[in-house]
């Protein structure tokens, strides 16, 4: 069954929103146990896939809702193992919330990076349990999901690839998320792809510059990365439920992000 879009995200654009079938897949809500906590997660493969590859999802700001259990899907229907965890989920439930700033005073302030990077690790060794290919592991994010998938670049080198989406650079940091991307660049484990709007008002193209020289200046994996940036495509222009909308980027963009996994072995 799918899932309902966030409260926060409405209005829907219904006309572009687009819904990938359940045909062919084995998918749905999980519980996975992480020392006593039953994290929430959407969880997508082919029926009868042996030893897929394995691609974690972090949900964007608006939590694990529709938009991100249909990106399970696409990727499930492309030979992956596809896992969204709902890592936000120890401090509520982010889907619920009526408005982007209260979501994120009560809620999203209060997240532990540090957290958040361990939550992942578990949900790897999980997606081994169920018969995942732990020697080809990628991770995706979109928008607060992008800004974890560059930490999770540098916290350790288990998946062989990742790609964030439009995911913040820099900016601000508090006790619980004192890091951004831009301070760990250097020290990246994993080649990351960024897949950024070049219309995005909330991430200036000078931070990407910014990004682009530490990247330069760091590990094998840092060199290895780099940017795909898309001339007028705004923040969110993979989100079809969204007016940000834009198909044609979006779709280049999802092409570019099975090259990348494809070529980095996954």
């Amino acid at each position: 069954m799918t899932k309902e879009f966030a409260t926060a995200a409405v209005p829907i654009e219904s006309s572009t929103v687009i819904t990938t079938t359940e045909h062919g897949l084995v998918c749905g809500d999980v519980e996975i146990e992480i020392d006593g906590f039953l994290l929430p997660a959407y969880r997508a493969v082919e029926i009868g896939k042996a030893n897929a590859p394995v691609v974690i999802v972090i949900p964007e700001i608006f939590g694990l809702h529709e938009h991100i259990a249909d990106v399970v899907r696409r990727l499930a229907h492309c030979g992956y193992m596809a896992i969204a965890p709902d890592v936000m989920a120890r401090h509520g439930d982010a889907t619920t919330y009526e408005n982007i700033e209260v979501l994120r005073s009560e809620l999203v302030s209060k997240i532990l990076d540090t957290q958040v990077l361990a939550d992942l690790d578990l949900v790897i060794d999980w997606a081994g349990t169920q018969g995942g290919d732990l020697s080809r592991v990628g991770m995706t994010g979109f928008c607060w999901g992008g800004r974890i998938t560059w930490l999770y670049a540098a916290h350790q080198g288990r998946a062989k690839a990742a790609v964030a989406w439009y995911g913040r650079l820099s900016g601000y940091t508090s006790a619980n998320a004192p890091y951004n991307p831009v301070d760990i660049a250097r020290e990246l484990q994993t080649p990351v792809l960024g897949l950024y709007g070049e219309a995005d008002t909330g991430i200036p193209m000078d931070t990407v510059k910014d990004m682009q020289t530490r990247l330069a200046d760091g590990t094998d994996a840092s060199n290895a990365s780099r940017f795909i940036i898309y001339p007028d495509a705004p923040h969110a222009f993979y989100a079809d439920y969204r007016p940000t909308y834009r198909p044609e980027p979006a779709k280049a963009a999802w092409q570019e992000m099975l090259n990348w996994f494809e070529r980095n072995g996954l």
